[in-house]
């Protein structure tokens, strides 16, 4: 037994309803039923939305009555940076190779002192920088 119940249009869908509402009202209402089975496929099949870890939620927290969300979207990037990106990127990217240049001579500078102290060699007669006593104590 088939009821013959008015079928929802898909101008009820959200994201249609949403699409349709940032286009003026005439160009919105040509849209046939069909028309609108595509764009919510469209819409809702979008490959840019997809990311490695996309993780959603909301807290509340019960003594201020507030509710938060987060969002942790981690993916690969394909959208084009913006000039200003490209120089923050840039600039960030010196930084950290200059830091890890900085972090790793500093650390080969630490393994030679405490070879040298380790093998004994004074370089200055009554000096010591205390470390290679710091570090028999470990």
């Amino acid at each position: 037994m088939q009821t013959d119940y008015p079928r929802p249009s898909l101008r009820d869908d959200t994201r249609v309803n949403n699409a349709l509402g940032n286009m003026p009202k005439h160009c919105a209402n040509s849209f046939s039923e069909p028309q609108l089975v595509y764009m919510r496929l469209a819409l809702i099949n979008n490959k840019w939305q997809r990311h490695f870890i996309d993780n959603r939620g909301s807290f509340y927290i019960p003594f201020i009555g507030w509710r938060f969300f987060y969002v942790v979207l981690i993916g690969r990037n394909k959208r084009a940076y913006s000039r200003k990106e490209k120089q923050l990127t840039l600039a960030l990217f010196t930084l950290c190779v200059v830091g890890f240049v900085l972090i790793s001579l500093l650390l080969g500078l630490l393994l030679l002192y405490l070879l040298k102290s380790a093998l004994g060699i004074d370089l200055f007669e009554d000096s010591s920088l205390g470390i290679w006593d710091w570090f028999k104590s470990l």
